[in-house]
């Protein structure tokens, strides 16, 4: 199959890297569309009725405001894998692929005839990477999940309650669903990796459940490490950890080290509390973070956000301002960065997307491509893997394509 010319940038890291995207909604995708961000060639593969993402949020037609940032820079295809006809295409996608991802439910692809052993005698080099919401085996393995259940499960929920202690809190984005799709994309690129230095194909596989334990562990599981002779608990890292209002908006700050704590209560006018011992270090911090908040919360109250800002910064210590979404766009970093950017996609007009994040050498930054409309490539796909006129017309009226 050709390299899509809109990949052929030679600075792009993954350029001649060519994945198979069959996942859908947003971990799989959102993994996928990293990897195309950085050069990969990417054909997403939906069943005729289209990704669920499609239906979600703001749309024009079928192109959604989460479809086209989880789906940027993809060429799509619609087969219908309960056909031959579907399958037949799929073979001959993966045959000279170097990725697959997918998110099913385990059993799944081997009902359809793509199961490991049939994968690997089809292509030995494959990286078939299987993203689950609890892994390939379990109790809950063939339960269906969302970024809610795996807020659940992995104590997230009960993290967020604010103050802790009070009702368990949903954090409302899908947190999980994007920390598993960065898991994945490093784990894939890993493996790719691996293969270039002669380990070969192989199979990977990325659980939500296990992700988003991974992420939890540092700091929000810190008490649950230590399992011989353990110390006594330390209080929770980030249960004081609230925006502070001023007088017409609110700040976040942070202060683990000594000289930020002397730089915050001297900046707002209270020197004094630097020799206060309950502030004294980290752990009494932790533990009279309220007072501390009692203390200097009426003093910012009276205080201009930016005035407070510029204060803080001042005085070397971390500090942001709390942007609505709007103000994001137009925050002097994130504008001097260009994180984000406008990317033309066909008929629905110009879209706002992130940047790629990752900054490689000297080289401009990776951009996004368009997102594509449910079948847009199909026929073009299908001449790449070398169908004729005839032949393509057959699979659309067989419904195989669509």
């Amino acid at each position: 199959m050709t390299q899509n010319p809109k990949k052929a940038d030679p600075k792009a890291p993954l350029r001649g890297i060519r994945v198979i995207d069959l996942s859908t909604m947003l971990a799989g995708p959102l993994a996928v569309s990293m990897l195309a961000d950085q050069g990969a060639d990417v054909v997403k593969v939906e069943a005729p009725e289209g990704d669920t993402s499609r239906r979600i949020g703001p749309a024009k037609g079928d192109l959604s405001a989460m479809f086209v940032a989880a789906n940027r820079g993809k060429r799509c295809i619609t087969l219908d894998l309960k056909t031959e006809g579907g399958r037949e295409v799929l073979r001959k996608l993966l045959s000279d692929a170097d990725v697959l991802v997918e998110n099913m439910r385990p059993q799944v692809l081997e009902r359809l005839g793509f199961g490991r052993a049939a994968l690997e005698a089809l292509n030995p080099g494959l990286v078939h990477a299987s993203v689950t919401g609890f892994g390939p085996d379990g109790p809950y393995a063939e339960g269906r999940a969302y970024d809610a259940v795996i807020q659940a499960l992995s104590g997230m929920c009960a993290v967020h309650a604010q103050p802790a202690g009070s009702d368990p809190l949903l954090v409302t984005t899908t947190l999980c669903d994007k920390l598993t799709a960065l898991t994945a994309a490093q784990a894939i690129s890993s493996a790719l990796l691996a293969r270039e230095r002669g380990a070969g194909g192989q199979h990977v596989q990325i659980a939500m459940l296990d992700a988003a334990l991974a992420f939890q562990w540092p700091d929000a599981m810190y008490n649950h490490v230590f399992l011989d002779d353990a110390p006594p608990p330390a209080p929770e890292f980030g249960a004081s950890h609230r925006p502070w209002k001023t007088r017409n908006g609110a700040l976040t700050t942070n202060t683990p080290q000594r000289s930020e704590l002397v730089g915050l209560v001297t900046a707002l006018g209270r020197p004094e509390l630097a020799d206060d011992p309950r502030f004294a270090s980290v752990p009494a911090l932790q533990r009279h973070g309220q007072a501390l908040r009692d203390e200097l919360g009426p003093v910012l109250a009276e205080l201009d956000t930016d005035e407070a800002v510029r204060r803080l910064m001042a005085h070397g210590v971390p500090v942001g301002r709390v942007n609505n979404r709007t103000e994001v766009l137009c925050d002097p970093q994130v504008v001097h960065n260009a994180s984000l950017c406008e990317v033309a996609n066909g008929d629905v007009g110009r879209v706002r997307l992130p940047a790629g994040a990752a900054r490689f050498g000297q080289g401009a930054r990776q951009l996004p491509g368009p997102a594509a409309h449910r079948g847009q490539h199909s026929r073009e796909i299908l001449a790449d893997l070398g169908y004729d006129a005839e032949a393509v017309q057959q699979l659309l009226a067989s419904d195989a394509v669509a």
